[in-house]
């Protein structure tokens, strides 16, 4: 009679573990996907702006100075992750290569223009969480 609490009792509380893990899974995904949504969005409009030569884009590829190529480039690049954020397969790829699109934001905010490196730290920390977050998505 003993063993048969016991298991119940062992069996109760594998239950209750495996609820608590789900529903973390869940909040986890949910959250993965809501970041996913708005880093698509950021990145989407950015790369429509650059695309279509926005004044404004087209006077910073300017000022960077490595011509007006590297703006389609980035413009690219940015519309590619933003779909590819959407896509579960290629969300973590996605976002880890926003990520080091980011980086190099960063690093020609802060060097080349003399501006805040704040939204592509923004940008680069959101687009790592959701790399990490979709660790185990494949």
């Amino acid at each position: 009679m003993a063993h048969t609490r016991e298991a119940t009792v062992t069996a109760t509380t594998m239950s209750a573990a495996t609820t608590t893990t789900s529903r973390r899974s869940r909040i986890r995904t949910a959250l993965s996907w809501v970041v996913q949504l708005a880093l698509a969005l950021q990145f989407a409009s950015g790369g429509v702006l650059k695309l279509f030569g926005a004044a404004q884009m087209t006077a910073m590829f300017a000022e960077i100075g490595a011509g007006q190529w590297l703006r389609i480039v980035v413009g690219a690049l940015e519309l590619a992750g933003a779909a590819g954020l959407l896509l579960p397969r290629l969300a973590r790829a996605a976002a880890a290569g926003l990520a080091a699109l980011m980086i190099g934001a960063t690093v020609t905010n802060v060097t080349v223009l003399g501006t805040s490196p704040a939204l592509p730290l923004l940008l680069l920390t959101l687009a790592a969480a959701v790399a990490v977050m979709r660790r185990d998505h494949r």
